[in-house]
């Protein structure tokens, strides 16, 4: 039976506005608002997640939705490097981050690496695709723009190094149906207040 997963972007927070590796900072008062004004353009699903971090419950909160956490969604675990800023870590280890850049491997920060972090994605989507549970077919969930960007590789088989030219912005909708190795994507839909019927 065909799936459909619907992957929502979180609101921006200080950290992203700062180009911080985001750690877990919470989302702040104006993301807040910015969700609050697209809450009524969220489609409908079976089943409501969100990843872990402060910033994917807090949107998915503003977005007026119960949802459940989700540990195997939780965002790209950049080690030793979460909460400072790239230009910053870029001048003390440039060697290390052209590394991360270039070699999916790479785990130079002591966290995750760019294969680890894809595979994990193709895992959770694999997941819901095999459930038992027939009734949750559209699923939708709050998750961090790294995990949109390997849920989107994972699916389509893209090379790992595609990673890095897709972009996902703020509260953007992406949604893939179909199954394994059939994945159909409509992406960086913006959510507006007024729902869209043909998602």
């Amino acid at each position: 039976m065909a799936v459909q997963v619907m992957l929502i972007s979180p609101a921006l927070n200080a950290a992203l506005r700062e180009a911080r590796f985001d750690g877990d900072a919470p989302l702040d008062a104006a993301g807040v608002r910015r969700a609050g004004a697209v809450a009524a353009g969220v489609p409908a699903a079976d089943r409501y997640l969100h990843g872990p971090s402060e910033r994917c419950a807090g949107t998915a909160d503003a977005l007026g939705l119960r949802a459940g956490p989700e540990p195997a969604v939780h965002g790209w675990d950049l080690g030793r490097w979460s909460g400072r800023r790239l230009a910053a870590v870029s001048t003390a280890e440039p060697e290390a981050v052209s590394a991360w850049l270039t070699d999916p491997s790479a785990a130079p920060h002591g966290g995750e690496s760019l294969l680890g972090l894809c595979a994990r994605a193709g895992r959770w989507l694999e997941a819901l695709e095999s459930a038992e549970d027939g009734g949750d077919r559209r699923v939708l969930a709050v998750v961090e723009p790294a995990v949109v960007r390997a849920v989107i590789v994972g699916a389509l088989a893209l090379p790992v190094e595609t990673f890095w030219r897709l972009d996902v912005a703020p509260l953007t909708l992406t949604a893939l149906s179909g199954r394994s190795g059939r994945w159909n994507l409509r992406c960086g839909q913006q959510l507006s207040p007024t729902p869209d019927p043909a998602v």
